[in-house]
């Protein structure tokens, strides 16, 4: 984060122009404003507008604005840290947690290391990346799980044979060959002689998916399924 603020900078004056100008080019074309952003962020980087920015100057061509210059504003943009600035932040990034704090700066009016400042020590906040998980339940699905657990549960507490009708499975790929590794290719040598070598080989691309099921006496029944 700390590199990232050190190479961000507020747009200037001719950066805003040039993409409001696009913006209402891509509205006379008739995009929608989710591929209009999109385009922006390909063309731009990180030097694009924000997205509350670009759907506010959308909205504004969309309704007539010919102009492409920001409105006369008296006296200086607020960089003050109030507590109007702090619920102010906290609404923008409620709205949209993956703004950057660049964003979040351009769209408050108040400096980089203010908008900082605010996130990380009156929020409490910080940034970070989403978790791999290997599927995302809905409420319904999760209720699911719970009320099979609970049946199983007690199913295993009242009847003393349950386990035995229980069968459970696994799978896993088998390859036509695997690759010597480094450690198992290794051998003694003495200082003066050479060392051993060997070419480096790819996992063969022929694998069998090989799946078994089990109960509580052992293997109950083992299938195979091949793929080139």
């Amino acid at each position: 984060m700390n590199v990232y603020l050190q190479c961000a900078t507020h747009l200037t004056m001719e950066e805003k122009v040039q993409q409001r100008v696009c913006i209402n080019f891509c509205l006379r074309l008739g995009k929608p404003g989710a591929e209009m952003y999109e385009m922006l962020q390909a063309a731009f980087g990180e030097s694009r507008l924000s997205r509350s920015k670009t759907c506010e100057w959308y909205s504004r061509f969309k309704n007539g604005r010919r102009s492409f210059e920001d409105d006369p504003r008296p006296g200086r943009p607020s960089t003050s840290h109030t507590e109007e600035t702090v619920a102010r932040v906290r609404k923008i990034i409620r709205a949209d947690r993956r703004l950057t704090i660049r964003e979040v700066a351009e769209d408050v009016g108040i400096a980089l290391g203010t908008c900082q400042k605010i996130l990380t020590e009156d929020l409490q906040m910080r940034r970070v990346s989403a978790k791999f998980v290997p599927r995302l339940l809905t409420a319904e699905q999760k209720d699911d799980r719970v009320s099979i657990c609970t049946d199983l549960r007690e199913r295993a507490q009242n009847d003393p044979n349950f386990m035995s009708s229980v069968i459970t499975g696994d799978e896993s790929w088998v390859y036509g060959y695997d690759t010597e590794t480094k450690q198992i290719s290794s051998q003694w040598k003495t200082a003066s002689s050479p060392r051993p070598k060997k070419a480096r080989q790819v996992k063969s691309n022929v694998k069998t998916m090989l799946i078994a099921f089990f109960d509580i006496d052992g293997l109950v029944i083992m299938s195979t399924s091949l793929e080139a």
